[in-house]
């Protein structure tokens, strides 16, 4: 174990352990070199001998670190110091699915639809690289105080090749695919599976396959029918739920294809929650569930066909997840299981005997009874239930026709809280047919008809369509349980449901500084989407001083995250002038640190940003002024003119900037018209080659303006540089 303030690599200086895994301890570290926070992850001395364990911990920075992906943890240096094997990532500040869903018990829709778009996205980068996650699962996806979804550890990833066959190392037994259970081929759909099993769990809260030991686990993947996670989430969308089971079809072949169809069908159920769009494949004979000999049975166990009791290894899944786990039990009596079994199969036998024996009892009572009052009603020794049986008969058909009239019409029923299954069964019985034309936001639960648009008792002719809509469900959010967690947490969780912030701030004896105390509205109650909740912040004991910690060196967001989280209240201002200081990083603060001073004080950080370089134009000549209307001529410098007639153009060329990457761009202009800033939007979606010639025009009269470069990312637009000033002359 490595202890606070070591320097790793002559760069990387330990701050404090932030996890633990099987084979690695997990720190976070500060680049000296770059000067920003980092993951530092560290193989356990006792591996370091092991040829084996080192050729995997490289293996892992070698897959990891060809990925540059928003939704993916990035690798930025591996090497060894003096023993010491080490691979330095992205520092994410947030918690792991897994802490996230245990938590929350289970995620709304929205939230586990969104987590798994995102994990896709990640996923799909991994796999155009021909990289194989092969362990994706709730502890390894992280969720940051932004709200943005990481997915790390690749530590038992594999290029995609045919060596992809058996393993001795296996992710856990929960999330593994029935083929890397077996020790067969594992591809792209594997990861699917993993996913798919980590969807059900965020929606009910649990794993569909459980059991005492991972060798039971492992057999429930391979031979048991997963329940629909309908059973324990009866409101759940009919469109997420056929995703989860495609996704965990037994036969890869019955998965989705690629990583593309299945964001394409989540996006998709976002916008039709109920539709029936997922494409399930019949299922063939050669798909069907095998059973396993008691051959392959005792293979598994002893771990022949590839599949080894989960060692060490599988517990790497806590590396970064910043979070201990105990090992998952992996030992086994091959002696008392087969003991169980022939009991169990014996006392079954018996059971099943005593059942076939009473049920042959039963049925011969009830065959002679039959017979007896058959032959007894043909005597007429009895009349039993002659009359009334016709009487209700005559009732029943009398009640079929009231709703037909004597021309063959029949009367529309109402459809009305009904869900839309029952409605069509029901229109159905009557000869008629129903068409949903669309959804809205209700009280009712989703799914439920609550309009229809030809009225209850119309006559109408069989086979006539009756148009309906259906209840989309409540746009209506409950307010989390937040109270006791830091402002950055508390904040990240109601952000992370479409609800806004704001932050009161009060003193309190018994709350830490920069705890929640309390949320207005009140944890639980239900708010409408977008709705504000109101957190109050402690500020610690009244009158009592705290130190002003430093900041200087973080990224903005690290920076004011922990000063909020001191209970210090925050402004940011830019420049861009600094020394040794790196982009978007805080360059000074207006407090020292160490400074004891009351909390709540307002701290200014100022942040270094490189100057924009002024883009090499070549503009139109200059235009000569034009004539006014009494014949004179206007005067002033070359940026500001007083004529207002005319088309007001610029030909400028632009230059690449230097983070641009090469994706579809978008160009504002942006001038000040009378004193209002107005932007127009000049280019979207569109590659543009440099250096690019623009000729625009302007507002009439204004000289000047900035035209500012978006490139148009997976993460959304992320400016690249501008362009100021870019001046404007008119024409004749």
């Amino acid at each position: 174990m490595l202890k606070e303030g070591m320097i790793v690599g002559e760069r990387y200086e330990i701050i404090s352990r932030i996890g633990s895994g099987g084979m690695a301890d997990v720190y976070k570290a500060r680049d000296h070199k770059l000067n920003r926070l980092v993951a530092v992850k560290v193989m356990k001395a006792e591996f370091s001998e092991d040829k084996d364990f080192i050729a995997k911990f490289r293996k892992e920075a070698q897959a990891a670190a060809g990925l540059a992906h928003p939704n993916v943890v990035n690798v930025y240096d591996v090497g060894e110091d003096n023993g010491i094997y080490y691979i330095v990532m992205e520092l994410v500040q947030g918690i792991t699915l897994k802490d996230y869903i245990t938590r929350k018990g289970k995620l709304t829709v929205r939230e586990a639809t969104s987590i798994a778009i995102q994990v896709s996205l990640g996923l799909e980068a991994a796999h155009k690289n021909n990289i194989i996650h092969r362990d994706v699962k709730p502890q390894n996806i992280i969720i940051s105080v932004d709200g943005k979804v990481k997915l790390s550890d690749f530590g038992i990833a594999r290029a995609a090749s045919s060596n992809t066959i058996s393993s001795n190392v296996m992710g856990s037994v929960h999330y593994s695919s029935p083929e890397q259970v077996r020790g067969g081929f594992s591809d792209a759909k594997s990861d699917i599976y993993s996913l798919g099993i980590t969807m059900y769990e965020m929606v009910t809260g649990h794993v569909p396959f459980d059991g005492d030991t991972t060798v039971a686990i492992a057999i429930k993947h391979l031979q048991e029918e997963m329940e629909s996670p309908r059973k324990y989430v009866p409101d759940l969308p009919y469109s997420l739920e056929q995703i989860i089971l495609k996704c965990t079809q037994k036969s890869p072949d019955r998965r989705y294809s690629n990583m593309s169809e299945l964001i394409e069908d989540l996006k998709h159920s976002l916008l039709d929650p109920n539709g029936n769009f997922v494409n399930l494949a019949p299922l063939a004979s050669h798909a069907q569930t095998v059973m396993l000999s008691n051959e392959e049975l005792t293979a598994i166990r002893e771990g022949r066909s590839g599949y080894a009791a989960p060692r060490k290894e599988e517990e790497d899944d806590q590396e970064y997840g910043y979070e201990d786990e105990e090992d998952e039990e992996d030992e086994y009596s091959d002696e008392e299981y087969d003991e169980d079994e022939e009991d169990d199969e014996g006392e079954i036998s018996s059971k099943l005997e005593k059942a076939m024996t009473i049920g042959g009892f039963i049925i011969g009572a009830i065959i002679i009874c039959i017979l007896i009052f058959f032959i007894a009603r043909a005597a007429g020794l009895v009349d039993f239930g002659g009359q009334s049986g016709q009487d209700q008969k005559v009732e029943e058909q009398q009640e079929d026709t009231d709703n037909q009239s004597a021309d063959g019409q029949v009367a529309v029923p109402s459809l009305m809280g009904q869900t839309e299954e029952n409605g069509l069964s029901l229109l159905e019985q009557l000869g008629l047919s129903g068409n949903k034309t669309g959804e809205e936001q209700s009280s009712e639960p989703a799914g439920t008809i609550i309009s229809q648009e030809t009225q209850e008792g119309t006559m109408v002719d069989p086979g006539t369509v009756i148009n309906y809509t259906v209840s989309a469900g409540s746009d209506s959010l409950a307010v989390p349980t937040v109270v006791g967690l830091s402002q950055s947490e508390a904040e990240a969780k109601i952000k992370a449901l479409g609800l806004a912030t704001s932050i009161q701030r009060d003193y309190s004896d018994t709350v830490a500084i920069g705890r929640v105390i309390s949320v207005d509205p009140a944890e639980g109650t239900t708010v409408d989407a977008g709705a504000t909740v109101t957190l109050l912040v402690s500020l610690g004991e009244e009158n009592k001083q705290i130190a002003v910690p430093s900041v200087l060196g973080l990224d903005e967001s690290t920076a004011t995250t922990t000063l909020s989280d001191s209970g210090f209240q925050v402004n940011v201002e830019t420049t861009d002038s600094a020394e040794g200081i790196g982009e978007g990083c805080v360059a000074s603060q207006s407090i020292s640190a160490g400074t004891e001073v009351d909390p709540g004080t307002s701290i200014t950080i100022t942040i270094y940003h490189a100057p924009q370089t002024t883009p090499e134009a070549t503009e139109t000549p200059e235009a000569t002024p034009d004539a006014s209307a009494d014949g004179g001529q206007d005067s002033g410098d070359s940026t500001e003119t007083s004529a207002s007639t005319g088309s007001w153009m610029c030909n400028v060329q632009l230059q690449q900037p230097s983070n641009y990457t090469g994706g579809p761009v978008k160009l504002t202009l942006v001038q000040d018209v009378n004193g209002v800033s107005q932007e127009t939007v000049l280019l979207e979606g569109t590659t543009i080659d440099f250096p690019y010639e623009l000729q625009v025009q302007g507002a009439d009269g204004v000289s000047t303006g900035t035209v500012y470069l978006y490139e148009i990312t997976d993460s959304g637009e992320v400016e690249r540089g501008h362009y100021s000033p870019v001046e404007f002359a008119p024409t004749e």
